[in-house]
C-alpha cells in the first residue's frame, strides 16, 4: 500500500513586501539540491544521532541571522515562517525522515523569506546557504562545517598539495638562496645544494621580489618544467631544467642535544612516519648512539591519521594504536602498529603542550598507553574527531564530523588531550618534586593518570575539565628538555613514570 502525503504551502500576498534589490534571483532549484544532499549525507553519519527534521529546522533558523524579524518554528504540526507577528508561510511537515521533503520545505521557506525580506535578498541564494549550515552546525560539534565553493576549491587544492622542485627558498641580502633540499627531489637530483643563490625563474629575475612570488613562480602544477637560473658557492652560473613534483614537506628535523637525539615532528605529511624511521635508524647508527630518544611533538597541530600510527609503528613492533568508532560502520576502523622497535629498547620520552592536536595527541596517547615511552609537557589541545567530506552541487564541500578517536586504553582524545605522565606546567618547583618522587619510584601524578585513563565517553565537560587542570595546558618550555634528560639518566624515574602497557 502506498500512502501519499498532501502538504498544503501558503504565502500570505506579498502587498508589503520590501521591494526586490535588482540583478538578484534565487536559485530556489539549487537550495533544494544542495540541502537535500546535505541532509541525506549526514542523516546516517553525524556522531550522535539528529533526525533529519531537526537538522532542517536548526538550519532555516538560520534565516533569523541574515533578518531579525524573521522566526521559523515546527509547532502544533505545523512548519511556520513568520516576519514579526505575520505569517509567510506555513505548511505540514513532511515526515521525521524525509531528507527529500525537508529539502523540499526549506526551499519554499527560504523563497517566502526571499520575497519578503531584503536582508534575504541581499545575501543572495549562497549567502542562504552558508548561513543554513552556520546556524545548523552550530548545535553539532566544533569541526564539522559548510565550505563554499571558492573555499572548497582551495581546500582541495590544499589536500593535494602543490608540485614544487623540492627545495626551501630563503631571503638572503638583496636576493633568494636554498636553504633546504628535500632529499630525493629534482632540485636535490640537479645538484642544487644548500646556498645556491636563486637569480631567475623561467627567465624571470627575481631581483626586488618578494618570498612569496619567488615561492610561486617555483611552485606549479605537477608535471611540468621549470628553468632556474643559480649562482653556486664557486660563484659559478648555470641555469637548469626541473620538472615539478609532489614533494612532501619536512616534517622530521633530527638534532643532537648531548647525548639525546631529539627528533622534533612538525606535522604529519605523507612519509612522516618513513622519515622518522629513517633518522631513527641514521641517528643511531653513528659512533656513538644515544642514551635516549626524544620526540618533540609541540606546536604539532596534527595531520594524517595514519602517519600517526606509522610513526607509532617505529617504536612499537605490534599492538593497537587507536580506534575510532561511529555510527557509520564505514567509520569505525582499528589502526594497528605493524614495524619494529627502531629505537631498540632505548627510553623514549615524548614532549608536548597545549598546543599538540590531533595525530600529534594520538602518537604520544599510543606511545604512552602502550608503555613505550613518557610523556612530559601539559595537558594537549584534545581534538580526537575525524571528519568525513561530501562534495555538494553547487560546488562546496560539507565536512562532517563522523567518529571520535579513542586511545588504546579506550579513553577518548576529544576534549580530554593526553595527560602527561611528567607535568611542567605547574612550575619548577613541582617538577623538581615529581623527578624526585619518581626517583624514589612513586608518582605524584598516579590518581589522575588512573583517572584519566579510565575516562569513557561521552564525557561530562566538568569532569573533563577537572581532569585537564591536573596539568593544566601551556606552551611547551625549557624544563620539558629538562624532564626528558633527568628521566633518561635516572632509569628508576624513568620506569616508575612509565604506564602499564595497554590490555
Amino acid at each position: 500500500m502506498i500512502t501519499w502525503f498532501l502538504f498544503l504551502l501558503y504565502f500570505v500576498p506579498p502587498a508589503s513586501a520590501e521591494p526586490f534589490v535588482p540583478g538578484q534571483a534565487l536559485d530556489q532549484r539549487l537550495v533544494t539540491q544542495v540541502t537535500a544532499t546535505a541532509l541525506a549525507f549526514m542523516a546516517p553519519r553525524t556522531l550522535e544521532a539528529v533526525p533529519v527534521w531537526q537538522l532542517a529546522l536548526w538550519g532555516l533558523r538560520g534565516l533569523t541571522t541574515l533578518d531579525a524579524r524573521l522566526t521559523v518554528e515546527l509547532r502544533d504540526d505545523t512548519l511556520r515562517l513568520s516576519i514579526g507577528n505575520r505569517t509567510l508561510a506555513a505548511r505540514a511537515p513532511p515526515a521525521p525522515d524525509d531528507t527529500g521533503g525537508w529539502a523540499e520545505a526549506t526551499s519554499q521557506l527560504v523563497r517566502a523569506a526571499w520575497d519578503a525580506s531584503d536582508a534575504v535578498r541581499r545575501a543572495g541564494t549562497q549567502g542562504v546557504l552558508r548561513t543554513f549550515f552556520d546556524e545548523l552546525f552550530n548545535h553539532l560539534d566544533p569541526y564539522s562545517r559548510y565550505a563554499p565553493p571558492a573555499e572548497a576549491a582551495d581546500d582541495r587544492l590544499r589536500r593535494a598539495g602543490r608540485a614544487g622542485i623540492g627545495a626551501q627558498v630563503a631571503h638572503s641580502g638583496r636576493g633568494f638562496t636554498v636553504q633546504e633540499v628535500a632529499p630525493d627531489g629534482p632540485a636535490a637530483e640537479a645538484a642544487i645544494h644548500p646556498g645556491d643563490r636563486i637569480l631567475a625563474v623561467d627567465g624571470q629575475s627575481t631581483e626586488g621580489a618578494d618570498l612569496e612570488s619567488v615561492n610561486a613562480l617555483l611552485a606549479g602544477p605537477e608535471g611540468t618544467p621549470v628553468t632556474v637560473s643559480l649562482r653556486g658557492r664557486d660563484g659559478r652560473t648555470r641555469s637548469v631544467e626541473l620538472v615539478r613534483t609532489m614533494v612532501p614537506p619536512e616534517t622530521v628535523v633530527p638534532t643532537r642535544v648531548g647525548d639525546l637525539l631529539v627528533l622534533r615532528v612538525t606535522g604529519f605529511a605523507s612519509d612522516t612516519g618513513a622519515r622518522l624511521a629513517n633518522e631513527i635508524v641514521r641517528g643511531l647508527a653513528g659512533p656513538q648512539p644515544p642514551r635516549g630518544l626524544v620526540l618533540d611533538l609541540r606546536g604539532n597541530r596534527g595531520g594524517l591519521l595514519r602517519q600517526a600510527a606509522a610513526a607509532a609503528g617505529t617504536l612499537i613492533p605490534d599492538g593497537l594504536v587507536a580506534l575510532t568508532q561511529g555510527r557509520d560502520p564505514a567509520a569505525a576502523h582499528d589502526f594497528r602498529a605493524e614495524g619494529t622497535d627502531l629505537g631498540h629498547g632505548l627510553p623514549v620520552v615524548v614532549m608536548v603542550d597545549g598546543r599538540s592536536a590531533s595525530a600529534a595527541e594520538i602518537l604520544a596517547a599510543a606511545l604512552a598507553d602502550q608503555g613505550r615511552a613518557v610523556v612530559v609537557g601539559s595537558s594537549t589541545l584534545g581534538k580526537g574527531l575525524v571528519q568525513t567530506i561530501a562534495p555538494l552541487p553547487d560546488g562546496g564541500e560539507l565536512l562532517v564530523t563522523w567518529s571520535r578517536v579513542l586511545a588504546p586504553l579506550g579513553w577518548p582524545i576529544q576534549g580530554l588531550g593526553v595527560l602527561p605522565q611528567v607535568c611542567t606546567s605547574l612550575g619548577v618547583d613541582s617538577l623538581m618534586r615529581q623527578l624526585g618522587e619518581l626517583s624514589q619510584g612513586r608518582s605524584m601524578l598516579a590518581r589522575p593518570l588512573r583517572r584519566h585513563r579510565s575516562a569513557r565517553a561521552p564525557l561530562p565537560p566538568a569532569e573533563m575539565l577537572e581532569i585537564r587542570n591536573t596539568c593544566p595546558a601551556a606552551e611547551g618550555r625549557d624544563t620539558d628538555l629538562l624532564a626528558a634528560r633527568t628521566l633518561i639518566e635516572t632509569p628508576a624515574a624513568y620506569a616508575a613514570a612509565l604506564l602499564g602497557p595497554a590490555r
